[in-house]
């Protein structure tokens, strides 16, 4: 059984993702089963096969054990953890038959701090399930050098609890211009390139204290030479079908080699971020780019 964990802080489009890749998916005709797992969330874009709602909600935490929302959340996925066994029936009646896509909460703490999230895919594993985590950060960090280095962190904390196969993505790449002008190349950001230019700009805008900061945190991310940005328009099918032939390597898809769909589309990942370019980005801010 194939499927991905959509993971991201809150705003990054995990739900929008759900859908767009839904409508892929069926268009593969692999039969895409989304598993809400996100208790806060109501309102879905696409069709619900599972949700935690039915077992419980943010709401009744709250007003149950007078905790804030992002407490609530938290117990929720510790609940849903204890009773690991209603999600695993729930999961039977499909047979093992589609692919499944399970929403996930925005709190970051799920993925930082807390054991839950792990444990639950963890448990999923045991049942071979066969997840990729895809892990959503919207691409305006990439106009803020200070957001991007917290972006960085948090995708590496992240992808080392998680333990799972894992794609960091920049989504609403469409949108990049509009948060500003980057100071460096696109692929500066996608591949993570050397990180001691970061500094060198932070330097001039912070104080030798937090230099010092940035420069230990930026060595950390280096270090370990784990982090890499894949790019997402989910607005737009060639993108997320390059999306989705990485998922596939990722958790071992091999069936989607033998979709037509899937091997029409095969630019490499330079041929890619100079389309993005000349989609997204004009001329100017090309030529103004450092690097």
């Amino acid at each position: 059984m194939f499927g991905q964990a959509i993971i991201g802080p809150p705003g990054c489009g995990k739900t929008t993702y759900c859908a767009g890749m839904e409508d892929l998916l069926t268009s593969l005709k692999r039969k895409p089963k989304i598993i809400n797992l996100d208790p806060a969330n109501d309102e879905f874009p696409y069709e619900c096969a599972i949700d935690i709602r039915d077992l419980i909600n943010v709401e009744d935490a709250m007003e149950e054990f007078e905790l804030g929302p992002n407490g609530a959340i938290i117990y929720c996925i510790e609940f849903l953890e204890q009773n690991f066994d209603w999600l695993e029936e729930q999961l039977k009646e499909y047979n093992g038959k589609g692919y499944f896509i399970f929403d996930c909460p925005g709190q970051v703490e799920l993925y930082t701090h807390y054991d839950s999230m792990k444990n639950i895919f963890q448990k999923l594993s045991k049942l071979d399930f066969r997840l990729a985590a895809i892990h959503l950060v919207d691409s305006y960090y990439c106009a803020d050098p200070y957001k991007f280095i917290s972006a960085l962190l948090l995708s590496l904390s992240t992808m080392i609890r998680m333990e799972l196969p894992h794609l960091n993505v920049l989504s609403k790449i469409d949108l990049i211009e509009k948060y500003g002008q980057l100071d460096f190349n696109l692929d500066y950001y996608t591949e993570v390139l050397d990180l001691d230019y970061l500094v060198d700009l932070l330097s001039k805008k912070a104080t030798k204290q937090f230099t010092k900061l940035n420069k230990a945190i930026c060595e950390l991310v280096q270090d370990f030479s784990l982090v890499t940005f894949s790019t997402l328009n989910i607005n737009d099918s060639e993108s997320v079908t390059r999306l989705l032939k990485k998922v596939d390597k990722c958790n071992g898809y091999t069936f989607g080699l033998l979709d037509e769909k899937m091997s029409s589309v095969g630019a490499t990942e330079y041929e890619d971020l100079q389309n993005i370019q000349e989609k997204y980005f004009n001329a100017t801010d090309i030529d103004n780019w450092k690097l």
